[in-house]
């Protein structure tokens, strides 16, 4: 891996924060928020600063049990390309079922059984194949555990890496996040996963309610993280190491001292030597001279489809759960699941919020909005992305006659009508769904 520094998250809140910020190495941005052929202004002066820009996907789901979604792949690959990036990034989770069609918005974690490593190694695959830089991929944060399962954290992470190449994403907020939800020693996963494939590490914020931590970027970072921090980088010194900040941002003095102090944990003192793959000597994480594969370098092959049913049975009784109000699947924590299903829709609630601020306007401010849309995600699991679901609830409203403003119902049928090409269903059509839905 190339030599990044200190980097931080670039969001357009903070853009011309991030631009004065002094000493600042590299950034990296959502990729899923930029469109290659119009990025924006800061962006495009940072990159003529020689500032490297790295993309952090969020969407593919490579822990699902479908296999990779070709445009989305295209997509990813076009921002890497466009933004001139050394490196593209995910993370090892699932986003969304097929059957039945499901979206949690969320990343969520999944099975460390041998199962769920098989589909997540050929996606990886596939993955590789299709990009036009490397892949790394982020070990994330979890609100509970699955039952059963095979392999820990260190064990999975190592297998991983050793059948398919791929380098990893250290994130020391998440570490820490896991040691308090889910009782996962940091110190252990560290010591288990091969660094040698350490393609850089994420520090971030969170804060703990009721017994659970949760990882917000929107705090600032806690001393613990930079002791983590500060283990990894006494047995690696990582090619990079980025600040998250997602919302709250604080006065930009605030970010400069965290960064301050990320950097003075990075360069405190030599860290014990790893050997790392250098040119011709295999993926990472494989020994020299081997392919992709198992640990001999052994492609396994197909992953049966028996296989991926398995996978895709258990992740869509789990997600049914966290956002359609289905039974919680046995075995599962369901004080956890029942505080990951509410994250989930507060979450939704809040996104919306963000890409659509005028529904709030319409509906007369934060706490109105926000009671409608919990109203409406009881009875409507998101199926598409946060846009769609936008729409979505807007059209939800107007079919019950709501608001009861009739101005303010005028402004939502309008903004609507602007946003989704049509318009919303006359009121004989509502009765004839109503009819409908009675009959089912």
């Amino acid at each position: 891996m190339a030599h990044l520094g200190v980097g931080i998250g670039w969001r357009p809140e903070i853009a011309d924060a991030v631009e004065r910020l002094s000493g600042l190495d590299w950034v990296e941005v959502v990729a899923e928020n930029v469109c290659p052929g119009h990025l924006p202004e800061s962006l495009l002066r940072l990159r003529e600063r020689g500032t490297r820009v790295v993309p952090h996907g969020v969407s593919l789901g490579l822990g699902g049990a479908d296999r990779p979604d070709p445009a989305k792949l295209a997509a990813l690959g076009e921002r890497a390309v466009a933004l001139g990036a050394p490196l593209v990034t995910e993370h090892i989770a699932f986003v969304r079922t097929s059957s039945p069609v499901l979206e949690a918005g969320h990343l969520l974690p999944v099975p460390r059984t041998r199962d769920a490593l098989d589909v997540l190694c050929e996606n990886v695959r596939i993955a590789q194949d299709a990009l036009p830089v490397p892949l790394a991929l982020e070990n994330i944060a979890a609100l509970f555990s699955w039952p059963g399962e095979e392999l820990t954290e260190g064990q999975f992470l190592t297998e991983l890496v050793e059948r398919t190449g791929v380098r990893l994403l250290i994130d020391v907020a998440n570490l820490h996040t896991n040691r308090v939800n889910r009782g996962e020693d940091p110190a252990a996963v560290l010591d288990a996963i091969p660094l040698e494939a350490l393609a850089y590490v994420h520090v971030a914020g969170g804060i703990e309610r009721g017994g659970v931590w949760h990882d917000t970027h929107a705090h600032p970072v806690p001393p613990v993280v930079l002791d983590l921090l500060a283990e990894l980088r006494s047995r690696v010194e990582p090619a990079g190491v980025l600040l998250e900040r997602d919302d709250d941002f604080p006065p930009e003095a605030e970010l400069a001292g965290e960064l301050a102090a990320i950097r003075a944990v990075v360069t405190a003192g030599p860290a014990a030597p790893v050997e790392t793959a250098t040119a011709g000597s295999g993926p990472a994480g494989t020994a020299p001279g081997t392919e992709p594969g198992t640990e001999t370098g052994t492609d396994p092959g197909p992953v049966e489809e028996s296989v991926r049913t398995r996978v895709a049975l258990g992740q869509a009784a789990l997600l049914s759960a966290l956002v359609a109000g289905t039974p919680v699947p046995e075995g599962f924590d369901r004080r956890r699941i029942r505080v990951q299903a509410r994250a989930l829709v507060a979450k939704r609630a809040d996104v919306v919020a963000k890409l659509a601020p005028e529904l709030p306007v319409i509906l007369g401010g934060p706490d109105p909005y926000r009671e409608a849309f919990l109203s409406y995600a009881k009875s409507r699991p998101m199926t598409s992305g946060y846009r769609r679901d936008a729409l979505d609830f807007a059209e939800d409203l107007l079919i019950r006659d709501l608001p009861a403003d009739p101005a303010a119902r005028r402004r939502l049928t309008t903004w609507w009508r602007d946003r989704a090409g049509a318009r919303p269903p006359r009121r004989i059509v509502r009765w004839a769904r109503t009819l409908a839905g009675r009959a089912a």
